[in-house]
């Protein structure tokens, strides 16, 4: 790593997310409602061994487990995530996630990494995606979340974080994951979703503003655009069964 990834990343928790040194089940709860919605369609059976890449502060490993999911992983680079994600599962190690996955061929169904793609230099995201190939089994499947270079706001969350790289929009990011034999790609937004009054509202306003976005990208380019306008979006791929 550069000297400031190492020195970013060992206070990354504290210092860069202000998030406490205890894992907050209430906060993964309410975080999780989301991804039942953004997940639809994805999510595996429940005897398969899933990796999370980046596990961060331990949400997503949290969804699987309280979703019945016990063949759980996680690596991060941060000594602070890891921590905080030990509190979730014990089965989490402190690695480099690109080195962890070239030596772990084939090992798993499922590799979710939610927030990570955006940290590596151009000269690493192949070799990350050729990695993440390489460690799931045939027929198993890729989920990523990154920031949305074709949103509005896009940029915003790019330049939120120091140890941000690159940004990408569903287009070039589908590129790449065919570059590197993924298939049955797919694309989704992460917007707002139901679960109260007060989100139904953020529902129904966020859907006025994609129309309003649709037109705008009509007007000027003949086209809709990849019709994902969130500032950040999940994308999903499958490595071919042999």
């Amino acid at each position: 790593m550069t000297d400031y990834r190492t020195r970013i990343y060992k206070e990354y928790a504290s210092r860069m997310q202000d998030t406490p040194i205890v894992f907050d089940e209430v906060e993964a709860v309410r975080w999780g409602r989301a991804y039942d919605t953004f997940l639809k369609g994805w999510l595996p059976e429940k005897n398969v061994a899933i990796l999370d890449v980046a596990c961060g502060g331990g949400k997503l490993l949290h969804f699987f487990k309280s979703r019945g999911y016990t063949d759980l992983q996680g690596v991060d680079v941060s000594p602070e995530q890891v921590t905080l994600s030990k509190q979730v599962t014990e089965n989490i190690t402190e690695v480099n996630s690109i080195d962890y996955l070239e030596e772990k061929k084939e090992s798993y169904d499922f590799i979710t990494g939610l927030d990570i793609i955006e940290h590596f230099q151009k000269s690493e995201v192949l070799k990350f995606l050729d990695a993440s190939y390489g460690a799931l089994k045939p027929g198993g499947r890729i989920i990523l979340q990154t920031p949305n270079a074709e949103s509005p706001w896009g940029m915003t969350h790019r330049y939120n974080d120091f140890t941000h790289e690159i940004a990408f929009n569903p287009n070039s990011l589908k590129r790449l994951l065919s570059l590197c034999g993924f298939f049955e790609i797919e694309s989704r937004e992460a917007g707002p979703v139901i679960h109260g009054v007060v989100s139904l509202g953020r529902y129904l306003i966020w859907k006025a503003i994609r129309v309003g976005l649709a037109i705008w990208n009509l007007a000027e380019t003949g086209s809709r655009g990849s019709d994902i306008y969130t500032r950040v979006f999940l994308i999903s791929g499958r490595k071919l069964i042999r």
